[in-house]
C-alpha cells in the first residue's frame, strides 16, 4: 500500500516524509516540522507512530 507522496530525496532529516508532504502541498519544510512535533507533544496525536506509519507506506525517493 502506498500513498501519492513520495518521502524527499533532497531535504530530509530523518526519512524524508515531512519534507515530502512539505513538498506536494508546496509548504516550508521547517514549518511543517515545527507544526508535526507541536501535535507529538499533545497526548491526542501518536506522532512518533504515525511517522513510522506513513515511512513504510510512502514510496521512496528517485
Amino acid at each position: 500500500m502506498h500513498i501519492s507522496v513520495k518521502r524527499s530525496k533532497d531535504n530530509q532529516v530523518l526519512g524524508g516524509v515531512i519534507a515530502g508532504f512539505c513538498e506536494k502541498y508546496d509548504w516550508n519544510p521547517a514549518v511543517g516540522r515545527i507544526l508535526y512535533v507541536a501535535l507529538s507533544l499533545t497526548p491526542v496525536f501518536p506522532g512518533i507512530i504515525v511517522y513510522l506509519i506513513l515511512l513504510l507506506i510512502m514510496e521512496k525517493p528517485e
